[in-house]
């Protein structure tokens, strides 16, 4: 929660024709978080300016408690991130895995979310399947 109680807001910064980041803002809906969109032709400059490495990049972007969230990572891994404040600049998952939170459907693939420090280096952080996906 906020300092306030409230649920974690994200600002999802997601290009205005993205069907799988709308279901994705759904999962994370249901999962207590308030979503706040911010549609934009210039996803690229979002993710320059808050250091997403080009190697790690998906569809959309959020922002909460002082993280960055890369791709379709699952909303309870979000709240682990918030509740435990590692020292790290944010999670993400690379591509848009099939299975994985807004990318239901087809077989569900396995697919690493992964930790990325403040200087840049990365380390797994957690490995799903679509059906672990929640």
């Amino acid at each position: 929660a906020d300092s306030d109680g409230a649920p974690p807001t994200i600002v999802v910064y997601k290009d205005p024709q993205c069907g799988c980041c709308t279901k994705w803002n759904d999962h994370m809906r249901a999962a207590g978080f308030r979503v706040q969109v911010k549609d934009t032709a210039d996803l690229d400059g979002v993710k320059n300016g808050i250091g997403v490495p080009a190697a790690l990049r998906s569809c959309h972007t959020g922002l909460v408690g002082g993280y960055w969230i890369e791709g379709h990572v699952p909303a309870d891994l979000v709240q682990r991130l918030l509740a435990e404040k590692p020292a790290l600049a944010g999670l993400a998952v690379p591509g848009m895995p099939i299975g994985s939170p807004g990318m239901e459907g087809g077989t569900p693939e396995r697919y690493d979310i992964i930790a990325v420090a403040r200087d840049g280096r990365t380390r797994p952080y957690a490995t799903r399947t679509g059906a672990q996906a929640r």
